[in-house]
């Protein structure tokens, strides 16, 4: 038996097994995917009329959660950065978790795309030389290979790490580290890229804006770190793989920053807007104050400034930060925040008012949200299986047997 397969056997064998509550998680995630599986069958049997998007808003929560989990994905370099390229050791034991939530979310990213397609047989137009990719004219080309490339290096260097420590040996540094310099970039490129996506639309002039891409990275910065805070958190009550508090306290700094000035971007928008209103703010009225007795996005976008403001005060306040339940709770706040901000905040806007003044609003029906729980379940159930594998091996439990 080689030492790939006997990794496989050896990783099922400890993905599968935990105690009671480990099985209640992993069912309960199934039991999501399941039902997200079913709601995805009517959507292919009945077509996307079954959603809530139209012929006059034609991207609805589906990319909305795509372009939210770009900035999750992105956010794995702010560990990486200060591990491998300024050498602050502090942050390596994160760093695995941190590769391990950006391949999830990568996987999520690419499931939302399929899902939006209307059918997964349509995804072959997306692949180069067969289908009409329109390279390098087209952003959305410049999209699916920077996804795709990024998915590829952070699958391809922790497993070689995490491999070469399952066989007993030290990882050598020659081999991976040009992979990690690659990344660097890598992930600011798939999220300044996304927001490319919709900034070069000049025909929603929502989106046209300077501040898309650095603003795209700094909520990025915020709420990626923001959810693997979290997930630290879960990690350090269930599992032996301690993370110590100075770790935990560095990266809450670097969300702390990255909220201050997605912030600061946001107030710069709004101002931009509202100074000096022209026709092409039009869109930004209807999401603020609401249009022709339409305003079904106000709850949305008021909540998610309320929760970031409050959010980003906690972190700011050093006496709040450095307590365990304000810390978890101001990060979970910025994280639904800014998941309605880049979501439901910026996507459907952009579609509202029509090409002819229409005003058509979005609401996701249950088939939508139905599919959009199934993909998250996924995306937690790989990162969950990830973790269950990754940690024993890291800790030197899990080592192949000669």
């Amino acid at each position: 038996m080689n030492a790939l397969t006997q990794l496989i056997k050896d990783g099922f064998r400890e993905a599968t097994k935990g105690n009671l509550t480990y099985h209640i998680w992993m069912g309960s995630l199934t039991l999501l995917m399941l039902m997200g599986a079913y709601c995805y069958y009517l959507q292919i049997d009945q077509g996307l009329s079954i959603t809530g998007m139209s012929d006059r808003v034609s991207w609805g929560l589906y990319i909305s959660n795509f372009t939210f989990l770009v900035g999750v994905a992105a956010a794995a370099v702010m560990l990486v950065l200060p591990t491998y390229i300024l050498k602050d050791m502090d942050f390596h034991k994160a760093v695995l978790i941190g590769e391990g939530l950006a391949v999830s979310a990568l996987i999520m990213c690419l499931a939302f795309v399929t899902v939006d397609l209307g059918g997964p047989a349509r995804a072959w137009h997306l692949i180069p030389k067969l289908g009409y990719f329109n390279f390098p004219s087209s952003m959305l080309a410049w999209d699916v290979l920077v996804l795709n490339g990024y998915l590829f290096i952070n699958i391809s260097i922790p497993f070689y790490i995490l491999f070469t420590k399952y066989k007993g040996k030290s990882p050598n540094k020659n081999i991976y580290l040009p992979g990690v310099f690659i990344s660097v970039f890598w992930a600011v490129g798939i999220h300044m890229v996304t927001a490319f996506l919709y900034a070069g639309l000049p025909a929603r002039p929502f989106w046209n804006n300077a501040l898309l891409g650095p603003r795209f990275l700094a909520s990025a910065f915020a709420a990626g770190p923001a959810l693997i805070v979290i997930a630290l958190g879960v990690i350090n009550k269930f599992t032996k793989y301690a993370i110590e508090e100075k770790t935990v306290k560095k990266i809450t700094t670097i969300i702390t920053v990255a909220a201050q000035i997605n912030l600061i971007m946001l107030f710069s928008e709004l101002f931009k807007e509202f100074y000096a209103p022209t026709h092409h703010s039009i869109s930004a009225y209807y999401l603020f104050f609401g249009l022709e007795g339409k305003n079904a996005l106000m709850p949305w976008i008021y909540s998610s400034i309320g929760m970031n403001v409050i959010a980003t005060v906690i972190l700011t306040i050093h006496t709040f930060r450095s307590k365990p339940f304000f810390m978890y709770l101001s990060c979970g706040l910025l994280f639904v925040a800014i998941w309605i901000e880049k979501g439901m905040g910026l996507i459907i806007p952009g579609f509202i008012p029509g090409p002819w003044g229409d005003i058509v609003e979005y609401t996701p029906t249950l088939v939508e949200i139905g599919v959009t729980l199934g993909i998250w379940a996924m995306g937690i159930f790989i990162f969950t299986t990830l973790v269950k594998v990754a940690i024993p091996i890291e800790n030197g439990e899990l080592r192949i047997r000669s």
